[in-house]
């Protein structure tokens, strides 16, 4: 009776590790029409929704999405980074990253998030 009990907790650890590995860590691009006072972030997985928060900011702005996966905001004044990120995840509730998009970000580059998805 315990090798079966055994063999069924072997299957469970493989089964979850299978899962784990499955999942894919969220990233931003920044994509090249970015400048100070746009920014427009391209997602490598689907989410539904995109907010940012500028440095010292109390609010959440919401990006507009343009495209699969790309998200725009367009401001009058120069946007102050560090940006935090808070988005929603299709099916499975917000997620906040704060500080992943520096201050000195660069068109074209690629900033992890630290969330597998």
């Amino acid at each position: 009776m315990a090798s079966l009990s055994s063999f069924r907790l072997a299957v469970a650890v493989a089964a979850l590790l299978v899962v784990g590995s499955c999942a894919t860590e969220l990233t931003f691009k920044v994509a090249e029409g970015s400048s100070a006072s746009s920014l427009e972030l391209i997602t490598n997985v689907a989410i539904s929704e995109v907010e940012i928060k500028e440095k010292g900011g109390k609010d959440w702005v919401a990006l507009k999405e343009s495209s699969s996966n790309t998200w725009t905001i367009k401001s009058e004044a120069p946007l102050k980074g560090p940006f935090s990120v808070r988005f929603l995840v299709k099916n499975g509730g917000y997620r906040v990253v704060d500080d992943v998009i520096p201050e000195s970000f660069t068109a074209g580059s690629e900033y992890k998030s630290g969330i597998q998805l």
